[in-house]
């Protein structure tokens, strides 16, 4: 193909997505094929051509230095060698004193090219062979014909020579292997930067590549391209990381938006000196892969068209998205979790003294009472030392009185449950035993209860229908969701874990239902749904939500483990440099400042950590309905006290009155 119409090839080529190029022509054609490349902006920073002439150095480059653009070549001959330099001079010179000029480079310095070094070295091989070979033997001259099957006797000698000889010419040294390709040559391997072509490492048959120049210089040349340089970023509206700004004033440009991600690349332009230029995304999408179409959409999509150099926002490090994009390091490190509506407060129960214990355990403790009551009952009326002598000066008495009737005991053990005692005393050993043995019980018991009273009182019990994955997973009632196209829903889909399956089987089912376009739209669905609803999303984008609305909250652990991280076009030079600022940042606490600034301060962040430290603080303080059951309680056995002392009453007067009548009828008669 003509040089002049290269178009069509190089826009498909550009069209592929191809940025290593290897460049195959004649010397002529280089600087037309370059030129046009420039023309169709396949001249940035993100292209790579590889030139195979080795005749780079003669053609004038000077309007790619400063495109960014990889121009990598090899060269025989080094231009700068004193040896070529002189020789080159001498040759100059010679045709100087016939009126004739060698051609000349915009430079000023005679071109050299390779073609001619290598006859130059092949003319002075010829003839030192040959002055070898006269040398050796003496030199017959006949006539040969090239019509005749005759030929020259020394010839095969000749060429001996030739491949034994070893020198030092113009090319470097001059060697032969033993079927006469040339060996133990090297090549020098250059690339054009802003001051020209030089000389980057060396190439040869046996070690192969080997780069001179070290990483430290290759990081310098990085960030010295970098300086007064504009990058165009790609970015999408999401709270915290980039929002428009509140003002009366018609903003354009960068001024219309902050967050976190608009201070981060602030940061980063102060540490590397670069400038840029934000745009919104169109289709307002992260990035995924449609495995139909086999296109990306998204900020992803404008990274591999080359229409951004940049891609800054929440956008989560993905395998899919490593494959074809450059990421730097992560600058901010989250998990996927889940977004749901606090429980509503339960009501303190009236009773709540009660909850401590389970209903088994108060039952088994009124068993235990009662049973307890019974046995030393039984266990006083066997035991002879249980029994007194209710007159002492009668040393033998017709009755014996045993303390521990059936009330007495009932009173000795609710005496020692209530750690109140009595004064009724155990004498035996084995009623001693079983009130010992009622104390150790008691014992633990009450300090079980007392100690699990305190948190009950002052704890606010709220119950939530779900507290992990797992259980979303196994119900069906609360609706559940992720941002259609993102990586949280990629999560799912590709997840092998048998719960996020049945997740991602339920969202997939309902996509029309639970996905949403946008964050935005997927925390203002929790909120309308009051506990029908729970949201699947980072959870740095939870922590903001939380801490700008006090009624959702954040609910079980994270899922995963990744990164945000900035996007670039593959095999971007810049990513190190970049990822180096980040570093740094990071090192010097910046990052986490950024993330207190927008989180904790600016747009209302952290209202809610007032709200959480009053409830705390409150927490101690115990209401009437925290305790009021034991005022019901208390009232209650005041009641029935007084209904059993009227009872008393009447039943005491009843008795004397009837024993009043009977005696009055025997002193009758």
């Amino acid at each position: 193909m003509h040089h002049k119409n290269l178009m069509p090839l190089l826009k498909q080529i550009k069209n592929s997505a191809e940025s290593h190029i290897v460049l195959d022509c004649s010397i002529e054609k280089i600087y037309h094929v370059l030129k046009q490349a420039q023309q169709i902006g396949m001249m940035s920073d993100y292209h790579s051509y590889l030139v195979t002439s080795l005749d780079l150095h003669t053609i004038e480059l000077d309007e790619f230095k400063y495109g960014g653009t990889n121009i990598t070549a090899f060269r025989l001959v080094d231009p700068e060698r004193p040896e070529l330099q002189k020789v080159v001079n001498d040759w100059a010179n010679n045709e100087s004193r016939y009126g004739r000029k060698l051609e000349s480079s915009s430079s000023g310095t005679t071109s050299n090219k390779t073609e001619t070094s290598l006859m130059y070295d092949a003319v002075h091989l010829f003839a030192k062979a040959l002055h070898d070979l006269d040398s050796s033997q003496r030199i017959d001259i006949k006539p040969l014909s090239c019509d005749a099957v005759d030929t020259w006797p020394h010839g095969y000698s000749l060429i001996n020579y030739m491949k034994i000889v070893e020198m030092q010419g113009l090319t470097g040294v001059i060697k032969f292997d033993n079927q006469g390709f040339r060996s133990s040559f090297s090549l020098d391997i250059i690339e054009l930067g802003r001051e020209g072509l030089r000389k980057i490492g060396t190439w040869n048959s046996t070690e192969g590549v080997n780069l001179t120049r070290t990483y430290g210089e290759v990081y310098t040349q990085i960030v010295e391209s970098l300086h007064n340089k504009t990058f165009l970023v790609t970015t999408i509206l999401s709270s915290p990381y980039c929002m428009r700004k509140n003002s009366s004033e018609r903003l354009t440009g960068n001024d219309q938006f902050e967050g976190y991600s608009v201070d981060l690349i602030y940061e980063i332009s102060k540490i590397l000196g670069f400038n840029y230029t934000f745009k919104l995304v169109p289709d307002g999408r992260y990035g995924s892969f449609n495995r139909e179409t086999k296109e990306w959409d998204g900020m992803m999509k404008e990274l591999l068209d080359q229409k951004a150099d940049l891609a800054i926002a929440d956008l989560t490090i993905t395998y899919d998205r490593e494959q074809a994009v450059d990421f730097t390091m992560p600058f901010m490190n989250l998990g996927i979790s889940i977004l749901y509506r606090k429980p509503i407060k339960q009501p303190p129960n009236l009773f709540s003294f009660l909850s401590p214990l389970s209903l088994d355990v108060w039952i088994y403790m009124a068993t235990a009472y009662l049973g307890v009551s019974v046995l030393l009952f039984i266990l006083a009326r066997f035991s002879p030392y249980e029994w007194d002598n209710p007159h002492p000066c009668n040393e033998e008495p017709d009755v014996l009185e045993n303390q521990f009737s059936l009330m007495n005991s009932l009173w000795f053990t609710v005496g020692s449950l209530m750690q109140q005692g009595s004064d009724i005393t155990p004498k035996a050993v084995s009623t001693r035993m079983v009130a010992g043995m009622w104390w150790f019980f008691t014992l633990i018991m009450i300090s079980s209860y007392t100690a699990n009273l305190a948190a009950f009182l002052t704890v606010e019990r709220m119950d939530s229908p779900i507290e992990s994955a797992e259980d979303l997973a196994k119900q069906t009632k609360i609706k559940y969701g992720a941002l259609r196209g993102g990586s949280t829903a990629s999560f799912f889909r590709d997840s092998n874990f048998s719960t996020y399956q049945r997740m991602w089987s339920f969202m997939d089912s309902a996509k029309s239902t639970v996905f949403t376009s946008s964050n935005k739209e997927g925390v203002d669905r929790v909120l309308k749904g009051k506990g029908s609803y729970a949201f699947l999303m980072e959870s740095t984008s939870i922590e903001y939500v939380i801490e700008t609305n006090c009624e959702l909250t954040q609910v079980g652990g994270l899922l995963d483990s990744k990164g945000y991280g900035i996007a670039m076009p593959p095999n971007s030079p810049y990513r190190t440099a970049i990822s180096g600022a980040i570093l740094k940042l990071q090192e010097e606490g910046k990052l986490h400042i950024l993330k207190t600034r927008w989180w904790k301060e600016k747009r209302e962040g952290g209202s809610c950590r007032d709200d959480t430290s009053k409830s705390s603080s409150a927490a101690n303080e115990l209401g009437l309905a925290n305790v009021g059951g034991v005022f019901v309680v208390l009232m209650g056995g005041m009641g029935v006290a007084c209904v059993i002392a009227v009872c008393e009453f009447v039943w005491k007067s009843r008795k004397v009155a009837v024993e009043e009548r009977v005696s009055k009828i025997l002193q009758d008669t």
